[in-house]
């Protein structure tokens, strides 16, 4: 395994705009000045959290796909972030993990925003996705499925790191702040968060407070109320380090979700 270079988009996402979105997080990120392994957008990176999936909603393979292909072969790196996609006549919230050689794989939010109505209009996945990269296990949810640790469960190491991408209001910033180092802690696991800023649709309001938080809890990067790109390392050996020193993990008890 060796050491994770990430870089995190927390952008302002125009409502319901997916070519303005593309083209200012394409801007963005020509600020990258090294190389990095991963960019991460937020959920729903190319229209911003809404219900109108019937007019916005992409097939797999779409143009928002093909950008994600493009942008991963121009930094040449993994791209991910969430979009909405139809298939078989259904809405997902759906987080693609788009490699430069063109190849993907994805995960659709198991746990729905009620209070938004999500439910009403997408339909939930049901299987957890883990990916590699350079050695590291991955694993990336989304949003709302922040809030339900035993779905987030680390058992026997599945993996070490999560990534949550997200729309998350800043009325509920303080929530975000705490779930997001416990579920470091509670996990021993690396745990970054990119959520968006400003207003979307709604009038609703988001901060940000993308972060990484480290296995004991530390804070390797924050940021709030502003766009910002960023590149950081995340350690392999203070992951191994953390888990030797407190092997609790293997103590954990062991359960099945009906």
């Amino acid at each position: 395994m060796e050491n994770l270079k990430i870089t995190v988009f927390q952008g302002y996402l125009f409502w319901e705009k997916i070519a303005q979105n593309l083209k200012n997080i394409g801007l963005r990120l020509a600020g990258i000045r090294e190389k990095t392994d991963l960019i991460v957008l937020p959920e729903m990176f190319n229209t911003g959290f809404t219900m109108n999936a019937a007019e916005l909603a992409e097939p797999m393979g779409g143009k928002t796909m093909q950008w994600m292909h493009q942008i991963a072969v121009k930094y040449e790196c993994v791209v991910t972030g969430s979009l909405i996609i139809v298939e078989d006549g259904k809405f997902y919230n759906r987080l693609i993990w788009m490699r430069p050689d063109g190849k993907s794989n994805h995960y659709d939010k198991k746990h729905l925003f009620a209070m938004g109505e999500e439910d009403h209009t997408y339909t939930a996945g049901k299987d957890k996705l883990i990916v590699e990269l350079k050695g590291w296990k991955i694993c990336p949810v989304i949003c709302y499925d922040l809030r339900f640790p035993v779905w987030l469960r680390n058992v026997k190491e599945a993996y070490d790191l999560m990534l949550i991408v997200a729309n998350w209001p800043e009325r509920r910033a303080l929530h975000w702040r705490t779930l997001i180092p416990a579920r470091a802690v509670e996990n021993q696991c690396y745990v970054i968060g990119v959520n968006r800023v400003g207003h979307d649709g709604n009038e609703v309001y988001h901060s940000g407070d993308s972060t990484c938080i480290d296995p004991n809890g530390n804070v390797v990067y924050y940021k709030r109320d502003e766009e910002d790109v960023y590149t950081f390392s995340i350690s392999a050996h203070e992951l191994v380090k953390a888990r030797r020193a407190m092997p609790f993990l293997r103590d954990a008890d062991e359960f099945n979700l009906i």
